[in-house]
């Protein structure tokens, strides 16, 4: 068995630029690159690696940690889980700025691997600039917070280490049921240190992405289940999206009637346009998806977590009758809310019940009603895409109109936190796929404008749109400096309410007075934010970057100002102006929170009882 003298870092590279995934005999080049910010912790090992050049994996200069790993995620996002980037850091601060990306990963589902540097596994020059020290423990380091938030963790302490680590670390990445954030820690002195790798660890490794078949019993499990139930739905989640299971997942609808519900990374996987679409369900859901969950006998959820937005905290099934099946290759996710399981792909086992079900002459009875709550919520969405409220330029009427027409059908829109989810998991009609890119399993504030950067540079051929609010904007919008290095044109749309618009109106709507979310100048006389509004000029923020920007607040502003924007040969960003309070708010559904039973604020108080009232007749899975 021949060998080669490399060091552990430069053998990390070598290895991670071998790497490829199979699926359905497609090979493809799984690690196409790395993004970092270079400190003392992975410069000189892992950086000298990556600047000998004698590999492929290309390298990318952040400028925000989390940030940067942003960008990985929405990469991975965007390319269906089919490719990856790695991100590495410095120890301490700049490992530490990762964690919150890593979380973002794991709650999604999404591969990317984190390597921060790490302090010396030989300790002889303890403490290093920038480690923690636990006295009680002094293995513990920084890196040591990545474990709750990933789904793999390792520190390497010898050179040799590397390669049960690094096989570990792809069993993870690639595999569908398990895949998050792997995080492998390498200390300053093991990244140098060199050994003679065998040659076998860095040949061509094809990860093959196994479609899990759904057994017979199981098969006719949910076959039976079905045949005695008469109004069943199913919930497109996002595992219907990873799998390819799109077309099945519509062929089974449409075969026996069934219609279906989306949850954020399902949507788009089936047009808007598809008859037997509801749309989003749940808290940020539509009118239409809401009422069929309310009357549905059977809910078929399909590569789903079923979180609390998606079931309404688990309100949203009323029938006394209901029970649920649950697709899914996560067993943790299959078993949730008293499922049945069935354990598998996505696609084999549409396919699969389906051809069972076929042979027993099944039709749901729904009839015409769920085509007339599709056509009643098809007239909400125009009546508020052409609306704006009393107050002036609406959050809403400004979607309506990237939506009908200046947004083009294969363009990427990209959000994550505040309002913005709501109203395009409500509104929006996508009509081609991979094209609705939301992170909303950890509505991370400042995944936008990264999560926009990571989908260009996954998709370079498409125009990609970033919906931020000015409160998400703040968090994090380093990575336009990025994208402006690089030459990648995005495009930023940043909704200025003046504040965190969307968690005010869940504190007022629990009858607590405006505080502390609004972007306000301190009074002395209050001594609260309750001042003029903060003059924060957004605008002018972003083209001291580089890029080209706007300001507007009115629907012709903004129609000239995007049209320029288009034409645009760098990065852009109009800010526009939105009259507060002019998001989309519930239909049909209900969401827990903890409003306090003891208040001196009769509101709050009255809030409570409400709040304890619709608990009760939440199902208690």
């Amino acid at each position: 068995m021949g060998t080669i003298r490399l060091t552990m870092a430069q053998a990390l590279v070598k290895f991670l630029d071998n790497q490829y995934l199979a699926v359905d005999d497609v090979e493809i080049k799984f690690v196409e690159g790395i993004i970092g910010i270079f400190g003392h912790g992975c410069v000189v090992g892992l950086g000298e690696a990556l600047e000998e050049k004698d590999h492929q994996l290309k390298f990318y200069q952040g400028h925000n940690e989390q940030g940067m790993a942003h960008v990985a995620i929405a990469f991975a996002k965007q390319h269906k889980r089919q490719k990856i980037m790695a991100v590495t850091s410095s120890i301490g601060p700049g490992a530490l700025n990762m964690v919150t990306a890593a979380g973002t990963a794991t709650v999604n589902r999404i591969p990317v691997l984190f390597l921060p540097g790490d302090i010396f596994a030989c300790r002889q020059p303890d403490p290093v600039l920038q480690q923690i020290e636990q006295f009680y423990d002094v293995n513990i380091t920084a890196n040591d917070a990545f474990k709750a938030v990933t789904k793999y963790w390792d520190r390497i302490i010898r050179p040799e280490q590397l390669m049960t680590a690094a096989i570990n670390a792809m069993r993870v990445l690639t595999d569908p049921a398990e895949t998050g954030a792997v995080c492998l820690c390498l200390p300053q002195d093991v990244q140098a240190e060199a050994i003679d790798y065998p040659l076998s660890f860095f040949k061509r490794r094809v990860h093959r992405l196994t479609r899990r078949p759904l057994e017979v019993g199981a098969t006719h499990q949910a076959t039976e289940l079905i045949l005695g139930k008469q109004k069943p739905m199913l919930i497109c989640g996002g595992g219907v999206r990873y799998s390819d299971a799109g077309s099945a997942l519509a062929a089974f609808a449409e075969k026996f009637n069934i219609p279906f519900c989306e949850t954020q990374a399902g949507k788009g996987v089936i047009p808007w346009h598809h008859p037997l679409n509801m749309g989003a369900v749940g808290v940020t859901g539509t009118l239409a998806a809401n009422e069929i969950s309310h009357q549905s006998d059977l809910v078929i959820a399909v590569g789903t977590r079923l979180n609390d937005f998606h079931t309404a905290s688990k309100w949203n099934f009323h029938n006394p009758q209901v029970e649920l099946l649950s697709i899914n290759v996560s067993n943790f996710d299959a078993y949730k809310m008293d499922a049945e399981p069935l354990l598998a792909d996505a696609r084999e086992a549409l396919e699969a019940i389906a051809e069972m079900l076929s042979g027993q002459d099944y039709q749901s009875k729904w009839g015409e009603e769920a085509k007339a709550l599709r056509d009643q919520w098809i007239n909400e969405v125009d009546r508020i895409y052409s609306h704006d409220n009393g107050g002036g330029y609406a959050q809403t009427r400004v979607i309506g109109q990237l939506n009908n027409g200046l947004i083009a059908e294969d363009a990427i829109v990209v959000a994550a936190s505040g309002s913005l989810p709501s109203d395009l998991e409500r509104l929006w009609r996508v009509t081609q796929p991979d094209t609705y890119h939301l992170e909303y399993g950890f509505s991370c504030m400042g995944y936008e404008v990264s999560g926009a950067l990571g989908a260009k540079l996954a998709a370079p051929d498409r125009e990609v749109y970033c919906l931020v609010g000015d409160g998400g904007y703040l968090m994090l919008h380093s990575e336009i400096v990025t994208a402006i290095q690089e030459g990648i044109k995005i495009n930023v749309i940043l909704f200025n309410n003046h504040g965190f618009d969307c968690i005010d109106n869940l504190q007022i709507s629990q009858g607590i007075p405006h505080f502390g979310c609004q972007f306000r100048y301190r009074t002395s006389k209050s001594d609260r934010l309750d001042g003029e509004v903060l003059p924060i000029d957004f605008a002018m923020n972003a083209q001291s970057y580089g890029c080209q920007s706007w300001s507007v607040s009115s629907a012709e502003a903004f129609e000239v100002a995007f049209k320029e924007a288009k034409n645009s040969p760098v990065s852009t960003l109009i800010e526009v102006h939105t009259a507060p309070k002019s998001m989309t708010h519930g239909y049909s559904t209900w969401w827990r929170v903890g409003t306090p039973e003891v208040s001196p604020k009769k509101a709050v108080v009255n809030a409570a009882k409400e709040m304890k009232k619709d608990t009760v007749k939440a199902k208690l899975f």
